[in-house]
């Protein structure tokens, strides 16, 4: 294992000075201590892996220097069009970064929404011609990696991409920081509460990570078969479209979307398309923890946010906010009262429970149990 500290460290005597990128539960020892150890201004949690590259790319013009891009390979996805278009060495030539987690990495056991991504990541980054290695987990030859990636992607002008295996890093040594929020309840005990307030017959398109698994096993535990919950799995940030989708073409039942703040910032443009186009059984749920749970409890940038706010003036019917589960059951009734699309910001404390399961059942199972369910 390497000490996180350690690299950065590393990158530091290299030249590396700017931090960005989308947390990953692979990088989370290095996240946390990249957020304890680099200042605010060195360092910034981004909306979406995209943005981190342009956020580089515009670093770079300004000092010369390259920066460090981390995101999970789940969301590489979201990078390959500014990476191709305007940092590649045939556009502008910018030199970067990388630093990848490898999730579903051959061999090594994953979610099989990581298990595609994880066999095409090298195959992926050969045919955009990058350069790129895997980080070493002996920490004299990740040193040495870390000067070659930058000496490469400063001659040859392009990013350069760091592949992290799974469990690369030792634990970090730096604190752990979230909002204080103790008179907040947990997310869970409000998606419990929310589910009983939607009712059974709804169709309800939860976001990627813990609340999709807190939701699955509420069902279980009541003893309902959750047929109508489609789970996002993975794509974050892209549950609100798919309940979109569904509610254009669904005449009876209103659809649900339980969102988190950080998928929510992911695609916030996604806001629009929603006001134009949605009929008015949409119903949009954001449970607001102002961190990314799911990956190490690293901050969004939410806190500058109005979600009420901008949901109206994106052409939203209603919107409102609340922190005290009382009054659900009043703001449900709201809702349904405006009809959609209207939002709920729903504010809750940062972590969960221990022991949380995940769906036993595959994608694919799931989703003919969904498409059964609903037709």
């Amino acid at each position: 294992m390497i000490d996180p500290a350690r690299i950065l460290e590393r990158l530091t005597e290299l030249g590396v000075d700017l931090y960005t990128g989308v947390p990953d539960s692979l990088l989370k020892e290095f996240g946390r201590h990249v957020v304890a150890a680099v200042p605010r201004g060195r360092h910034i949690i981004a909306a979406n892996e995209g943005a981190s590259v342009g956020i580089a790319l515009g670093h770079y013009l300004r000092t010369g220097r390259p920066a460090l891009v981390y995101l999970q390979n789940s969301g590489f996805g979201n990078a390959v069009n500014p990476l191709l278009s305007l940092a590649d060495r045939e556009v502008y030539g910018i030199p970067m970064l990388l630093l990848i987690g490898w999730r579903g990495q051959p061999g090594v056991k994953d979610e099989p929404q990581h298990v595609k991504q994880g066999r095409v990541m090298t195959a992926m980054l050969d045919a955009m011609e990058l350069p790129w290695g895997v980080l070493p987990t002996d920490p004299d030859e990740a040193d040495r990696l870390l000067t070659s990636a930058v000496e490469r992607a400063e001659a040859d002008q392009t990013p350069f991409a760091i592949l992290v295996e799974k469990d690369a890093f030792s634990p970090s040594a730096a604190p752990t920081s979230q909002p204080d929020t103790p008179d907040l309840s947990s997310r869970e005990e409000a998606l419990q509460r929310l589910a009983e307030a939607v009712g059974d017959d709804a169709i309800v398109v939860s976001t990627t990570g813990m609340l999709s698994r807190e939701l699955f096993e509420h069902r279980e535990t009541t003893g309902r078969s959750g047929a109508r919950d489609f789970l996002t799995v993975g794509g974050m940030g892209h549950a609100s479209a798919i309940a979109l989708g569904i509610a254009k073409r669904e005449p009876e039942r209103e659809v649900w979307c339980f969102d988190g703040d950080g998928a929510l910032l992911m695609h916030l443009g996604g806001l629009a398309v929603i006001a134009d186009h949605a009929p008015r059984n949409y119903l949009h749920v954001v449970f607001n923890n102002g961190v990314h749970d799911s990956v190490g409890g690293q901050p969004t940038s939410i806190g500058v946010v109005d979600i009420p706010a901008i949901a109206r003036a994106a052409g939203y019917r209603s919107a409102a906010r609340l922190s005290d589960l009382a009054d659900l059951p009043a703001a449900v009734a709201d809702m349904r009262g405006s009809g959609g699309p209207a939002l709920l910001e729903l504010r809750v404390r940062p972590g969960n429970r221990p022991g949380i399961g995940r769906p036993t059942r595959t994608p694919a199972e799931s989703k003919r149990t969904f498409m059964d369910a609903i037709r």
